[in-house]
C-alpha cells in the first residue's frame, strides 16, 4: 500500500459531524465514496482495501482501539495503516444480516455464529456486547465480519443484554432467534429474559406514573406532616438528635486533627453522650427540676418537662458556640503571643541595629580625632623644621658678614 498517496489523497478529503445525522463531505480527491454514516465516510483505496475517514479524531481513535483488540481474530477487517483522521482498512466482500434475512430465514446455524460473535466480543475486552444486524456481514465461506465498533469501547452505561441486536431483528426473527438460545444456551437464555421482563416492567411502572394526575394541592396540605417545630415533643428529639449528630462529627474532625486515635475519639463521645443522657433523665424523673430547683421553688410542676428538656438543649447550644468562641480566643490568644514576639525581635533587632550604628558613629569618630591629631603632629613637626630651616639660613648670613668685615 503507497502511504504517502494514501495521505495526499486523505488532505482532501474533509469530512464534519452533524448533530443525528450522516456526515457531511468535501471530496477533491482521486478516491471514490462507497458510503457514509454518523461518524465518518468511507472511500476504497484498491480493489481489497478502503480508508475511513473521521470527522474528530475522538471517534478515529475509539474506532482504532476496538478493532485492534480483535486483530488476532477472524471477525474484524485487518487494518493496514491509520492517522489521527482514517484508518485503512480490509474491504468485507459480503451481504449484511439486515440484507440478508430480508430474503433467508434465521436458522439456527446462522443464531450459532451471532451467539459466538457475542462471546468474542466479551473475550476481547468489549464494553457494549451488542451489535445492530447492519453492521454484521455474511460472507461466502459462512463466517461473519463486523464493522463500526467504535462504540463497543469507552462507554459508561450498556445494556446487560444484546438489547441492540435483538431489537433489529424484527419481532418475528427476534423471536426466533431467543428460542435458538434456549436450545443451544437455556442458562443464557434466561438471564436474557429476566432483563427482557425489568424492562417491560420499567416501561409499565413509567406509564403508571404518567397517567397519574398531578395533585399539588395535596402535596401542600400532606407537607405539613414534614414539620417538626410546632409540636415541641417532636422538635426536641429532633434538635437532641441534631445536637448528638454535630457534637460527634465536629469533636471527632477536632480531635483527629490533634493526631488523637478515632477509636478513643468514638469512645470518649459516647460516653460524654451517655452522661448527659442519664443526666437528663434524672431531671425529667423530677419533674423537670434538678435537685436545687425543687428545694428552691419547692414544687414538680412550675417548669414544663418539654420546656426544660427544650432549655437545655438552648443551653447546650449556647455551651458548644462558647467552645467554638473560646477555641478562636484560644487561636487569638496564641496569635497575640505570636505578635508579641515579634515585636519583641524587632524591637531587639533596632537595638542591636541601634548599637552597631552607635559604635560605628564612635569609631568613625576615634579615626577621626586621631587623624586630626596626627595633622596637627604633622603640622607642628613641619613649622619645627621650618623655624629650624630659617634659623641655619640666619646663621649662615651672619657667618657671611663677618667675612666680609
Amino acid at each position: 500500500m503507497d502511504t504517502q498517496y494514501l495521505n495526499q489523497c486523505i488532505q482532501n478529503i474533509q469530512v464534519q459531524n452533524v448533530d443525528n445525522a450522516d456526515v457531511e463531505v468535501v471530496n477533491n480527491s482521486p478516491l471514490v465514496m462507497i458510503g457514509k454514516g454518523r461518524q465518518g465516510a468511507v472511500f476504497q483505496l484498491s480493489d481489497d482495501i478502503c480508508v475511513k475517514v473521521f470527522g474528530n479524531t475522538e471517534d478515529c481513535e475509539r474506532e482504532y482501539y476496538a478493532l485492534s483488540l480483535g486483530q488476532h481474530t477472524t471477525l474484524f477487517p485487518k487494518v493496514y495503516a491509520n492517522g489521527p483522521l482514517y484508518i485503512a482498512m480490509e474491504i468485507i466482500k459480503g451481504v449484511d444480516v439486515r440484507e440478508y434475512l430480508q430474503s433467508q430465514p434465521l436458522t439456527i446455524e446462522l443464531s450459532t455464529k451471532l451467539i459466538e460473535m457475542l462471546i468474542t466480543f466479551k473475550e476481547i475486552g468489549f464494553e457494549r456486547i451488542d451489535h445492530h444486524k447492519r453492521q454484521i456481514y455474511l460472507l461466502q465461506d459462512g463466517s461473519l465480519k463486523v464493522i463500526d465498533v467504535a462504540r463497543t469501547v469507552w462507554r459508561d452505561r450498556v445494556y446487560p443484554y444484546p438489547r441492540k441486536l435483538l431489537t433489529s431483528l424484527g419481532e418475528e426473527n427476534k423471536e426466533l432467534f431467543l428460542s435458538h438460545v434456549q436450545e443451544l444456551a437455556p442458562e443464557l437464555y434466561g438471564e436474557w429474559m429476566h432483563y427482557i421482563r425489568m424492562e417491560e416492567i420499567s416501561r409499565e411502572v413509567y406509564q403508571v406514573l404518567m397517567s397519574e394526575p398531578k395533585n399539588t394541592n395535596a402535596v401542600k396540605t400532606l407537607n405539613k406532616r414534614l414539620l417538626t417545630t410546632k409540636d415541641e415533643n417532636n422538635y426536641v428529639v429532633q434538635l437532641e438528635g441534631l445536637v448528638h449528630k454535630v457534637f460527634k462529627e465536629e469533636w471527632v474532625k477536632t480531635m483527629l486533627a490533634r493526631g488523637v486515635d478515632p477509636d478513643t475519639v468514638m469512645g470518649k463521645i459516647d460516653e460524654y453522650w451517655d452522661y448527659h443522657e442519664q443526666a437528663w433523665e434524672s431531671v425529667l424523673e423530677k419533674g423537670g427540676h434538678s435537685e436545687k430547683d425543687i428545694q428552691k421553688k419547692g414544687t414538680k410542676n412550675e417548669i414544663s418537662t418539654k420546656s426544660k428538656k427544650t432549655e437545655m438543649l438552648n443551653k447546650y447550644w449556647d455551651f458548644l458556640e462558647k467552645g467554638r468562641h473560646s477555641e478562636n480566643d484560644k487561636n487569638r490568644g496564641k496569635d497575640k503571643d505570636k505578635d508579641k514576639d515579634k515585636d519583641k525581635d524587632k524591637d531587639k533587632q533596632q537595638n542591636m541595629t541601634k548599637n552597631e550604628q552607635d559604635q560605628t558613629t564612635k569609631k568613625d569618630k576615634n579615626r577621626d580625632k586621631d587623624k586630626q591629631q596626627n595633622m596637627t603632629k604633622n603640622e607642628q613637626n613641619q613649622t619645627t623644621n621650618k623655624d629650624k630651616n630659617k634659623d641655619k639660613s640666619n646663621n649662615k648670613k651672619g657667618q657671611k658678614r663677618d667675612k666680609t668685615k
